[in-house]
């Protein structure tokens, strides 16, 4: 049995130095003190490429650094996005007390008894190294413009899938061989599972992920770890390979908002014929998402924050509001309520007014055919329309004024006939349109 360390998604960047530095070296205090035998890190370790005098560069080769000091380590690329090709060749230089492998290929390497790296020339291994102490299968991040130049744009998710099905397919064979020598089978790779669940919920599903369950189970691995997708979960197999476990680590830390489940690293246990692990939980931050789905509720937000502790949390209030209602959000008061929270961060959604079109309309003889076809887009009553358009053209503006002045506003105002008006049902005023 080997016990390993699984890291994912570490994100280390200008933007998420603070957290992430805070979590990895966290979890890095926290797999030495539990006697981790070996370190794996199944990529995205940068959120995007590093200049070497980086502050972000020089904070990752430190933790990488105390983790090899107690244990070999494995770095896997990436996402080219976040990693771009070559970022992670100057962790084998860092020459901690155990090595830095990175499988920046498709190969399998071996832990030797005595803590050494044994990569394999091509693929796989034609046979095990006779003093593997655990043999890891590696799949970094497949170069999908590579694939799509070769095949063509429109086949190259299918075939991608494909591929990497029929080459976790090739690793069984060794895998079973390790097997009978009583050696610990590991994968890692870097991808989606069809049908994996995002960070925010979300269910992945389509023609352009990577892997599907049963393509990695296939391979016959004990332990399959892989990174990528910053939600943990998990999938297990009970047959002829013996007990399987599929887990994507998550990100170390919750670097948005609205990201669900618990934040951390894996605890693996692997044996030949068997894989457990356990979720490690790393001081992630807090993050609380309030939504209004119309005008911010200053009563209820003031309730929210009674309920729920925002001291120190990231909080995102949301809200949609009209174009004409966008000055009655009252930003400043918000901001006062969460006053104790780390960061609050303010989103409103603008409805933008509609403006109806009417077809045709520039086409007809005169303006009174014009206004009825626009009320009857809009709904408008078109015989009040019609009305202040005759008096418009048929008094003077002094006279429409001092009509207007003199009655409160009825259905004919504009025909300069008095109704009378109750104060239970007030008639709309007219000034308005006329002044149009």
């Amino acid at each position: 049995m080997i016990r390993l360390a699984h890291f994912s998604d570490l994100h280390y960047g200008t933007k998420n130095l603070i957290e992430a530095d805070r979590c990895f070296g966290n979890a890095v205090d926290r797999a030495i003190a539990l006697g981790v035998e070996a370190a794996v890190l199944s990529g995205d370790a940068t959120d995007h490429g590093l200049d070497l005098h980086a502050p972000a560069a020089e904070r990752l080769f430190a933790q990488v650094r105390r983790l090899a000091d107690h244990c070999p380590v494995l770095m896997l690329q990436g996402t080219f996005s976040h990693e771009p090709p070559g970022t992670l060749a100057i962790f084998r230089l860092l020459g901690g007390r155990h090595p830095v492998h990175v499988a920046e290929r498709i190969e399998q390497v071996a832990l030797s008894a005595q803590g050494e790296w044994l990569a394999s020339a091509g693929w796989c291994f034609d046979r095990l190294p006779g003093n593997a102490r655990a043999l890891f299968s590696c799949v970094p991040t497949v170069n999908k413009a590579a694939v799509a130049a070769a095949v063509g744009a429109a086949d190259a998710a299918q075939a991608v899938g494909e591929n990497l099905a029929c080459l976790l397919r090739g690793y069984a064979p060794i895998h079973r061989a390790a097997r009978r020598q009583r050696v610990p089978t590991i994968g890692v790779s870097h991808g989606t599972v069809f049908g994996c669940i995002s960070e925010h919920g979300v269910p992945m599903a389509g023609f352009d992920h990577e892997f599907t369950t049963g393509a990695l189970f296939a391979a016959e691995a004990q332990a399959f770890m892989l990174g990528h997708i910053h939600r943990h979960q998990s999938w297990a197999a009970d047959g002829a390979a013996g007990g399987q476990c599929i887990a994507y680590a998550g990100s170390i830390s919750r670097f948005h908002y609205g990201e669900e489940g618990e934040k951390g690293f894996l605890l693996w246990e692997v044996d030949a014929d068997q894989a457990r692990y356990r979720l490690e939980p790393t001081p992630a931050r807090r993050t609380i998402d309030i939504v209004f789905d119309g005008k911010p509720d200053l009563e209820a937000l003031r309730a929210t924050v009674a309920q729920q502790d925002v001291a120190g949390a990231f909080v995102r209030v949301r809200w949609t509001v009209a174009d004409e209602d966008r000055h009655e959000v009252d930003r400043a008061a918000i901001e006062r309520l969460l006053a104790g929270a780390m960061e609050t961060k303010l989103e409103g959604r603008i409805v933008p007014v509609v403006r109806t079109r009417a077809a045709g309309i520039s086409q007809l003889a005169n303006l009174a055919d014009k206004v009825r076809v626009w009320a009857q887009v809009t709904e408008a009553r078109a015989d009040l329309l019609l009305a202040c358009l005759q008096a418009l053209s048929s008094q003077a503006p002094e006279a429409i004024v001092e009509g207007v002045l003199r009655r409160q506003a009825g259905p004919a105002c504009a025909a300069g006939v008095e109704t009378p008006v109750t104060r239970s049902s007030p008639q709309p005023d007219l000034a308005p349109a006329l002044s149009s």
